[in-house]
């Protein structure tokens, strides 16, 4: 659960409730939005239950709909809207049905996001890869939260669609997307657009295209920049590279470390939890596996 999808939430709320001002109130009620908004997020990030959170967070996804009918240009609701839809279909959807529509609501409100804001990015995913690469040359650190909206969300669409090769095709475009923006600001988000470019040089074995070698650096890198403390991160490292790699002794180490530290973390706890539970799933089953 990323820390801009929980902002994502607090702004939601804090629109709710600057809708329901009247005149004279609005001062005191701006006060409480605030309040709320930080109490919302606080409370998510820091939740140890993820069960409490995926029961919670449908209620958003219907709340965002409901506004982006009344404003649906707003590039800040649209984003994030992109970021609930896909970190909830990720996280908490099993169904692959739902998973896709989810992922291509997601998707199609990152892109509608980024249209407004720049009217150049409109045709992103459809324009050659010349033209593609030529417009990532052009952004600046400024532009780093957009569009890792986008690739986050175009991510996880692509792995909602992991059987279309159609699909998969375009995580050449994803993949890029994500280099330039860790040369802009690898520090965004713990470092987690190295994840994403672990995994994805991590999906195939060296005999058909995977780049293990350098999976392994992005998922070293995005430990070292949360120092240790962003769990997921290990949990990835063991997933997709130790298991490609069939190196038992490093998968089952670095589970262990996630296991054995504590998940309470201020802003990363929710996503330890989740980490942890993921890294005893792996555990378990590492004697089929290797």
């Amino acid at each position: 659960m990323s820390r801009s999808l929980i902002k994502s939430i607090a702004f939601i709320v804090s629109l709710t409730l600057a809708a329901l001002s009247l005149p004279g109130c609005s001062l005191m009620l701006s006060s409480a939005s605030e309040q709320l908004a930080g109490s919302l997020e606080s409370g998510i990030l820091n939740q140890t239950d993820p069960a409490t959170v995926a029961s919670g967070l449908p209620s958003y996804l219907l709340l965002l709909d409901g506004l982006l009918h009344d404003k649906p240009d707003d590039a800040a609701l649209l984003r994030a809207a992109a970021d609930l839809n896909s970190a909830y279909a990720g996280q908490f959807v099993s169904d692959p049905e739902r998973r896709k529509r989810l992922s291509a609501k997601a998707l199609g409100y990152a892109q509608r996001a980024l249209c407004v804001e720049q009217r150049r990015a409109c045709q992103l995913r459809d324009m050659p890869f010349a033209d593609f690469e030529a417009l990532l040359g052009t952004l600046d650190r400024d532009d780093v939260p957009a569009y890792f909206s986008l690739g986050a969300a175009w991510a996880g669409w692509i792995q909602a669609r992991s059987d279309d090769w159609n699909a998969v095709a375009q995580l050449a475009r994803v993949a890029a997307l994500m280099r330039r923006l860790v040369a802009l600001d690898e520090t965004y988000q713990q470092g987690n657009a190295h994840l994403y470019l672990g995994v994805m040089a991590s999906l195939v074995p060296p005999a058909m295209g995977g780049k293990p070698e350098l999976a392994r650096q992005h998922f070293e890198r995005a430990i070292a920049l949360s120092q240790g403390r962003n769990l997921i991160a290990k949990v990835y490292f063991a997933r997709y590279y130790a298991r490609l790699m069939f190196q038992r002794e490093l998968h089952d180490r670095l589970l262990r470390e996630v296991l054995a530290t504590d998940a309470a973390v201020e802003d990363l706890t929710l996503s330890n939890t989740l980490a942890q539970i993921q890294a005893r799933e792996l555990l378990a089953s590492g004697d089929d596996y290797f």
